[in-house]
């Protein structure tokens, strides 16, 4: 009459270690992850500079784009905190709309990136990495003497320096290659979204100096001239 329970008791004693054993493997893995492998390489490999041409390509060959540098430190060839600063254009006649957009305005992004290559201390990097991206801009935009569908008489839409915000996020995968010496080549293809903005009453601004045209999600990529310092 015993034995049921007993059996019963067992099982579940059983699965409460499975469970806890189960637990703390997880545990172990997220700590490796977030931990930096101990060896003879130091903690701090420098930093480097580093300057995107697909923006600058875009801004020479478009009606709108940006320059831009990014400052990035190197943690045991494995973590990277990074800063990228630019400076977003716009100049832009919509020829259905008859509309003139424009705007000019730095942009700023902060995260880290991760070494995804099992050999850190290799010539070329695998990384993953996230961004936290913010602009403050103004607009103007244009519209030359049309007819207004309702009252039907002649008039001009004008907005002067209309002031913005944008805040985003970015997920980014990238390689990084050695070339010669300190000079790298990396690209990068991001993901971004859009995480709050400014409504103006004139609604959505069709550019964001950073973010590219106003959309809530956007693919993006950079193709970046490195130099470590």
């Amino acid at each position: 009459m015993t034995r049921r329970p007993f059996i019963s008791m067992s099982i579940r004693r059983l699965a409460i270690s499975l469970l806890l054993l189960s637990a703390v493997s997880a545990t172990q893995a997220q700590i490796k992850f977030f931990t930096m492998e101990k060896d003879s390489i130091p903690l701090f490999r420098g930093f480097s500079v580093s300057f995107d041409l697909v923006g600058a390509a875009m801004l020479t060959f478009s009606d709108n784009g940006q320059y831009e540098g990014a400052l990035r430190i190197n943690l045991h060839d494995e973590w990277f905190p990074i800063v990228e600063i630019g400076l977003g254009r716009a100049d832009h006649d919509d020829e259905v709309t008859r509309l003139h957009y424009k705007t000019s305005a730095p942009y700023f992004r902060i995260g880290i990136d991760k070494n995804l290559l099992k050999d850190k201390h290799g010539k070329n990097r695998l990384y993953g990495g996230l961004r936290y991206a913010y602009t403050s801009y103004k607009v103007d935009i244009f519209k030359p003497m049309y007819e207004d569908p309702t009252w039907k008489w002649e008039t001009v839409f004008d907005v002067r320096d209309a002031s913005c915000y944008y805040h985003w996020l970015e997920a980014v995968i990238g390689i990084d290659a050695k070339i010669y010496g300190p000079l790298h080549l990396g690209w990068s293809v991001r993901y971004k979204r859009r995480i709050a903005h400014s409504k103006p009453a004139f609604g959505n601004t069709w550019y964001v100096p950073g973010f590219g045209s106003d959309d809530d999600t956007k693919l993006g990529g950079t193709f970046n001239v490195i130099i470590d310092i």
